[in-house]
Formats: C-alpha cells, sequence, structure tokens
C-alpha cells in the first residue's frame, strides 16, 4: 500500500475510532431499563449461560420475536468483556457506529469532506441518535444495517451512471441487508429496496435499477440470511409462520399491540428531537443554492430516505420511539447541507452551528445522566441481593410478572418460574410479557421443566425445596398469605424479594406442608 493511500484511509478509520468512543463513553452509566432493554440482554444471557448459541430463549423458552444477530453480539461482547452495562449495549453501539460512518463515506464521495464532516457532527449531536446508539434493542443495530445497505446501493447505482466499478459495493449492499434480516426482519431488506427503489423510479433510471437486481448479489443474501431461518424451521415446525406471519405480517397490518399511536406520531417526534437543528433545515430549503447534478441526486435520496421511512413506520397502529431511527441519519445531513451550502460562512453563522450542535448535544447527554441518576424500573439492586444470597438448588419464583432484569443482575443460571393465572383467556389477547411467554411455551420441548405455575401449584413447589426465593409485589402477601411471615431480604420501591424457609414451623404451617417441620424434612 503505499503513502498516499494509507493517508487516504487514515481519517475514515480514525472517524470511526471517534465515533465508536463518543458514542460508547456513557454507556456504562445507567442500569438496562425496563422492559426492552432487560428483555433483550436477557436472551442474550441464557444464550451465553446456556450455550446454545442458534436457539434464543426467554427464561427458558424459544423466543422468536426477532432473529438472532443482537443476541449474538451481547452475548460475545458480554463473554468478552464482563457482564456489565457497557458489555450489554455494544450491539447498538455497533449499529450506531455502522450508520454515522456509513453515512459520512458516501457524502465525503458524492458531495465532499466538508458535507461529511458537518453531516457526522449533526448525526453525532442528535439526542434521538445518541441516546438511541446506547440503548440495548434492536432498533439502532438495524437502522445501522439499514443506513450502510442503502448508502452502499446508491454508490453502486451513481457508480454504473458514470461507468465506474460497482459490484464490489453492490455485493456489500446484499451481504449488508441480509445481516439488516438477520438483525430485525424483514424490514433490513424491505426500507433499503424501497428507498433505492423509490429513488431510481422518481429519476427513471430504468437501466441502473435493473442492473441493482443482481442474481451474484442475491445468492449473497441467501447465503448469508438464511441458514439460520432453515434451521429453526428444522427444530420448530411452526416457526416460520410464526415469525413472519405473526410477528412480521399481523403486527404491521393488524390491530391489538402496544403503543397505539396516531399518525402523525413520527414526525412530531423528529421534529421535537431536532429542535437545536430546525433552522438550517428551513434554511436548506428556503434559500437553497445551485447545486450540481450529483448534489441534487443525493439530495432528493435524503429527502425520500426520510420520507419513505416516516411513511412505512406511520402506517401501523403500534409505534415505538426507536422504529423512527432510520430516518435519523439522512435527516442530519439534509440539516447539515443547511449549512454546507454557504459557501462563506459569517462568524455569526458559525456561532450559530456551533451553538446547534452544542445544544443538541448536551440534550442527548442531559437524557443519558437522567436516565442513571433516575433509572426507570430498575430492579438492580434487588436482583444483586439475590444473586450474592442465592444458593444452587434454590428456586426463584416471580409472582404475577416477569421481571425482565433480574435474571442477568442475579447471575441466575437456570429459568425462573413465574405464578400467574395462566388458564385466563386474557393472556393470548393481550400485548404483554404473559402473551410472550405464552407463546414461547407454544415451543418448548418435551422434558422442559415447567416455566408458567399456577397459583394453586406454588406451596407445594415451596415445601418441596430447601430453601425458595419470591420476587412480586408488595402487595403479593394477600393472595399469598405465608408470605406476611417470610423474611423479607430486599425491596426496590413497591417490589419485594422474600426468602421462603419452609422448615420454620410458622412457615411450614402456612404453606401446609405435609410431614414434620425440621431441617431435614424440607424437601422431601
Amino acid at each position: 500500500m503505499s503513502w498516499a493511500r494509507a493517508a487516504g484511509w487514515r481519517e475514515p478509520v480514525g472517524t470511526l475510532i471517534f465515533v465508536f468512543l463518543w458514542l460508547s463513553a456513557t454507556a456504562w452509566m445507567r442500569p438496562l431499563m425496563l422492559p426492552d432493554e432487560g428483555r433483550y440482554v436477557g436472551v442474550a444471557w441464557e444464550m451465553m449461560r446456556s450455550g446454545d448459541w442458534l436457539t434464543p430463549t426467554l427464561d427458558g423458552l424459544p423466543f422468536f420475536h426477532k432473529p438472532p444477530l443482537f443476541y449474538w453480539i451481547t452475548a460475545g461482547a458480554m463473554s468478552l468483556f464482563g457482564l456489565h452495562e457497557w458489555a450489554a449495549r455494544v450491539a447498538p453501539l455497533l449499529g450506531s457506529t455502522l450508520a454515522a460512518c456509513a453515512l459520512y463515506l458516501f457524502i465525503r464521495r458524492w458531495v465532499g469532506d466538508r458535507s461529511a464532516r458537518l453531516t457526522l457532527v449533526a448525526l453525532l449531536a442528535q439526542p434521538l441518535f445518541y441516546v438511541g446508539g446506547q440503548f440495548a434493542n434492536l432498533d439502532m443495530l438495524v437502522a445501522g444495517c439499514i443506513t450502510a445497505t442503502i448508502v452502499l446501493a446508491a454508490h453502486a447505482a451513481l457508480s454504473i451512471d458514470r461507468q465506474l466499478s460497482y459490484r464490489r459495493a453492490l455485493a456489500s449492499a446484499y451481504a449488508m441487508a441480509a445481516i439488516g434480516v438477520l438483525a430485525k426482519g424483514l424490514i433490513g431488506i424491505v426500507i433499503p429496496a424501497l428507498v433505492v427503489g423509490v429513488w431510481l423510479i422518481a429519476q427513471r433510471r430504468w437501466r441502473v435499477l435493473w442492473t441493482l437486481l443482481w442474481w451474484p448479489g442475491m445468492l449473497l443474501f441467501v447465503l448469508v440470511a438464511a441458514p439460520w431461518f432453515v434451521a429453526m424451521q428444522l427444530r420448530f415446525p411452526d416457526f416460520l409462520d410464526y415469525f413472519f406471519v405473526v410477528q412480521h405480517f399481523k403486527r404491521f397490518a393488524a390491530g391489538g399491540f402496544n403503543n397505539v399511536q396516531p399518525f402523525w406520531f413520527y414526525p412530531v417526534l423528529l421534529l421535537l428531537f431536532s429542535l437545536p437543528w430546525l433552522p438550517w433545515l428551513y434554511r436548506l430549503f428556503a434559500r437553497a443554492t445551485a447545486v450540481d447534478s450529483t448534489q441534487r441526486e443525493v439530495r432528493l435520496l435524503l429527502l425520500l430516505w426520510v420520507g419513505l421511512v416516516l411513511l412505512f413506520f406511520s402506517m401501523p397502529q403500534s409505534k415505538l420511539v426507536g422504529y423512527v431511527l432510520p430516518a435519523v441519519p439522512p435527516l442530519a445531513a439534509l440539516m447539515a447541507e443547511g449549512f454546507a451550502q454557504i459557501a462563506a460562512p459569517s462568524i455569526r453563522m458559525k456561532r450559530w452551528w456551533v451553538g446547534s450542535a452544542a445544544a443538541a448535544g448536551l440534550i442527548g447527554l442531559a437524557t443519558v445522566i437522567g436516565l442513571a441518576l433516575w433509572p426507570f424500573n430498575s430492579l438492580r439492586d434487588l436482583a444483586q441481593v439475590l444473586g450474592a444470597r442465592h444458593r444452587p438448588g434454590e428456586p426463584v419464583f416471580m409472582l404475577g410478572h416477569y421481571y425482565y432484569d433480574l435474571p442477568f443482575y442475579a447471575r441466575l443460571s437456570t429459568a425462573t418460574p413465574v405464578v400467574d393465572e395462566w388458564r385466563s383467556g386474557e393472556v393470548p389477547t393481550r400485548d404483554n410479557w404473559r402473551k410472550e411467554l405464552a407463546d414461547a411455551n407454544q415451543f418448548a420441548r418435551p422434558g422442559t421443566p415447567p416455566v408458567l405455575v399456577l397459583p394453586a401449584a406454588l406451596p407445594a413447589a415451596i415445601c418441596a425445596a430447601p430453601v425458595s426465593w419470591l420476587v412480586g409485589p408488595a402487595s403479593a402477601v394477600e393472595p399469598y398469605p405465608f408470605l406476611k411471615i417470610a423474611s423479607v431480604a430486599s425491596a426496590v420501591r413497591d417490589i419485594r424479594l422474600w426468602r421462603v424457609d419452609p422448615s420454620e414451623p410458622a412457615l411450614f404451617s402456612a404453606l401446609r406442608c405435609e410431614g414434620t417441620p425440621s431441617r431435614d424434612s424440607a424437601g422431601k
């Protein structure tokens, strides 16, 4: 490699390192948030502890809401770096780094160095991107894959028009789309195909569109994406129907799911999180300057990218904040272009730009610090008490709720039975933790220890163990009166951790255990 070529790669490599360090610097500060972070990190923890890296499990039951890439990355990171929050958030950190660097390189190649650097500043200081980059769920990981797929395919399209080499970029786009499917399912290919396809159709570039439909790339896509799905279908005959029909098409088209929001939810959300940058977006269109044909093509791509992502995710009734993350990188590029089109900005204009970046960056940083000081729903402290006092062979029961982060923080090595009215007709109709576990239980293999426990079976299970640990709300003493005389080992808000020793005469009587209360009789 020549010195010139090495120097040419020095800035992109330095940019990648800087982006990752910037986004990960505060990822350790706060505990896992519930339900999402606790759920997905908990699945990765189970994958790591079980050694089964093919089948994701939730509380020991096959869990097929999402594909495995997040779990693979998270379990691998925790194996390398330890069981803590920073390692648990490596997957979204990689996704946000991929998105930022891919967009930076694309803008650098087709618009210019200055625009690329400004885009990077606008993106890294965007509060939604900064916080999303250290939120342990699948949204930022797939957003990074979608961003990389779009810019690789667009780079190939622009290269085809200019008779430049394009097949390496196109092959990379197909491979990245496959990785996106492994990250969160069909949107990994649907969103990039929609954006790039509409972009080319809008310009009537039919020849380029046909060239992008490249059979070696399609074959590469299948070779990367398909093996896991084939393996799961071979293990579980109903897998494909559940994964694609129930979790994709019905969730997109049908109602009955959580987080129902109006159609305008995402546009308003993006505007609110982009407030410091809105003057530059306004300036881009209010005082647009002449640009060359390539810049016009790139600008059209960015506009369609934002608009189509918003339209696509606004159609379903169920809406979560993280779904809109694929629209954030192109929006940041458009905002940056509002300043970049000023050939010789005045000192006042530069100050306004710096002020926008500082304000946006401080909002993101303040959000992370606020969540660290006032965490939502975390059971970390209670779980750590359980982990310190729990001994092998002592079962842990959850009462009327599944606390997603408890197994991770307590380092539990086996599934945790959940006690609830599992025969209720409401279980399959409400989109919550009960339905997740009930759906997963449909895939349970023969011989799997029961995880879904009815209340009537709890006393006998406690009597059969030397010591049991129960986690649930303080109000659980009403349906389970024996808890009134059990010792409370820890409490967080209204959640209690009870240690129940059936050899104690009062508990033995309250539980109606058979035999005589003694240390030796417990478990018989």
